[in-house]
């Protein structure tokens, strides 16, 4: 079984002591691709290292909302003077946080924009991070022309329509361990009813660990249990969740 860990943060400080041994139990679990994911220029010049170091790791580069105030000319610059690196395989993540608000949504919305131009101009899927601001990000998808790359919700916190109008831009919509979790409901009602060739799966490390290791750091090869549990609600056997899967990651991500 093939499985690809579309969304993780090797780059935090959670794992400066022990990546190798992470990454070793990853590919111990049958993870044969990891994408770790930019979210401020430190974050970003960090995963492009570990991409480089790793055969099977790529990297996405872009400003998080939480870190709206770094997308000025310099962020912009970096990415695009990056973004031929034959390792980075979209911009992100990027995209709307109205939970914590830790950057002014004006300038979230801004950032957002610009990194949607930038995106399209170079003709690269999207990482897109959303929480609490779902009917604004798909309005500002629209707008943007985001169908014009594609890309992927991450860790999608939306439901069902939300996911099929983003399906309608050409999105994926990409599973985190919270889909494990007892009360998640609404998730768990998504993968039900969104098709699995438009779901992939994530662990978003160090956060959102899933059940049984909820309350310890998170890591790639914890991505099994994501596929597990997107098996059992679907009623198929998990190996069919890691080939599509694994496919559609390669299909969203050119790689």
């Amino acid at each position: 079984m093939s499985l690809i860990d579309s969304h993780a943060h090797l780059d935090l400080p959670e794992f400066s002591h022990d990546l190798d041994a992470v990454i070793q139990r990853a590919l111990d679990n049958g993870i044969d691709s990891i994408i770790t994911v930019g979210i401020g220029m430190e974050e970003c010049r960090k995963a492009l290292e570990i991409a480089a170091r790793y055969p099977f790791i790529y990297a996405t580069l872009g400003m998080h909302p939480h870190n709206a105030s770094e997308c000025g000319r310099e962020a912009i610059d970096f990415i695009e003077k990056n973004a031929g690196n034959a390792k980075v395989v979209a911009v992100g993540e990027i995209g709307l946080d109205y939970f914590r608000n830790r950057s002014p949504r004006d300038v979230q919305r801004s950032c957002f924009r610009d990194q949607l131009g930038l995106a399209r101009n170079l003709k690269m899927p999207v990482v897109i991070h959303d929480r609490d601001a779902h009917d604004e990000t798909v309005e500002i998808l629209r707008e943007e022309h985001a169908h014009a790359m594609g890309g992927v919700l991450h860790c999608f916190s939306g439901d069902t329509a939300m996911a099929f109008a983003c399906m309608d831009m050409g999105f994926f919509i990409s599973i985190t361990g919270t889909v494990t979790f007892n009360n998640a409901r609404l998730i768990q009602d998504v993968v039900k009813n969104v098709p699995l060739e438009h779901l992939l799966i994530e662990t978003d490390c160090p956060f959102l660990t899933p059940v049984p290791h909820r309350g310890r750091r998170n890591e790639p090869s914890y991505v099994r249990l994501v596929a597990e549990k997107i098996a059992q609600i679907k009623q198929v056997h998990v190996d069919e969740v890691a080939q599509v899967t694994t496919a559609n990651t390669r299909r969203a991500f050119r790689f």
